[in-house]
């Protein structure tokens, strides 16, 4: 697949700016105390912490380590009214139709040097925003629905019926991507391209007190399976440690991993991707695919040749390959599988491709 993209979206002042530049690992967006301090869309790539990568390169004694990429979009504050014009308005919002999936920062921490209005509320946080990511999307389906009312035709198609359920659902404040759809309204509702379709998860920002003793920590949300507790500001401690000295910290905190890899697992989850791995003396690198790929699917992710003229595909177990040692050990062990062209792809796999190119 294409490179994954997340929009990290949330109302000014929460820490969207500084956990983006936690996240690079360096400071790229200005995280500076007033609102709309984010107006341009800081665009940033972050590769997917993974140990496994590290451990295959060494057994194949790898030249190059490529681990797999996400893009975050540091997308400035959205306010109430933003659908209106409120703040940056629209531009916000044309900013999240371009990502993949969304990630909604709240706010659960107090700092009276925050300039924020109100007290802290993440729920009214997430709340807000897709209060007006609703806004806007129904003004996308009235458009359509006023201009094909008067069509005969037209207004007793598949899509203009979908139009008026998702108008309704919307009115009722539900987002598109929660709504229990046949597969063929999914894919006719991505004609409107709705802003409350796309996939989503929920960061709260917490002090250090809270993250340090985050098995103890809850949050009134809704969707509490979605939220991810992290520290901002210990993010972007951690960005200027080497891995030992991430390691060292994170152990003294009690906490296994960062907030980083637990926000891109996440995602991972949420869109629904896994990774499989190549691995040869040249370079050993992890590939980003949707569950449920076929192997040919996986191939062309590498190159569309390699889909296009798909053979077969080698595969490896990653715990069996790191316990003989390889590629030979593997064979040696009648461990290594052939699989054809209907071979789903499953989470670390190695691989290696036959493919005919004419």
């Amino acid at each position: 697949m294409s490179k994954l993209s997340i929009g990290i979206v949330g109302l000014p002042n929460v820490g969207k700016s500084t956990l983006f530049n936690a996240l690079l690992g360096k400071q790229v967006a200005d995280a500076s105390n007033y609102p709309f301090c984010t107006i341009d869309p800081n665009v940033g790539v972050v590769e997917v912490p993974d140990s496994k990568l590290k451990v295959l390169a060494d057994i194949v004694k790898a030249q190059k380590i490529t681990p797999a990429i996400v893009e975050f979009v540091d997308i400035a504050g959205l306010v109430k009214g933003a659908s209106q014009g409120e703040g940056l308005g629209n531009k916000f919002l044309t900013n999240i139709r371009e990502v993949d999936a969304i990630c909604h920062v709240v706010r659960n921490f107090s700092d009276t040097n925050i300039l924020k209005e109100g007290s802290v509320d993440p729920q009214g946080d997430f709340e807000v925003i897709c209060a007006e990511l609703i806004i806007k999307d129904l003004e996308s389906i009235d458009k359509y629905l006023d201009h094909n009312k008067s069509d005969p035709k037209e207004n007793k198609t598949k899509k203009y019926l979908l139009a008026q359920k998702l108008k309704t659902e919307l009115e009722k404040g539900n987002l598109a991507v929660n709504l229990q759809l046949t597969d063929e309204e999914k894919e006719l509702s991505k004609e409107f391209f709705l802003l409350t379709s796309k996939p989503y998860f929920i960061v709260a920002n917490v002090d250090e007190d809270t993250y340090k003793n985050i098995k103890d920590w809850k949050i009134d949300l809704e969707n509490f399976q979605s939220v991810i507790p992290i520290s901002a500001k210990i993010e972007n401690d951690l960005s200027a440690f080497n891995q030992e000295e991430k390691k060292e910290y994170l152990k003294e905190l009690g906490i296994k991993e960062s907030g980083l890899e637990r926000l891109i697992q996440k995602a991972y989850q949420t869109l629904g991707l896994q990774s499989f791995y190549t691995a040869g003396v040249k370079e050993a690198r992890a590939w980003t695919i949707p569950q449920g790929a076929t192997a040919p699917q996986a191939a062309g992710t590498i190159h569309t040749d390699f889909e296009h003229g798909f053979i077969m595909a080698e595969i490896a177990n990653y715990d069996d390959f790191v316990k003989h040692n390889g590629w030979q050990g593997v064979k040696d062990a009648d461990l290594l599988r052939h699989e054809s062209k209907s071979y789903i792809m499953h989470p670390d796999d190695i691989v290696e491709f036959r493919f005919n190119v004419t």
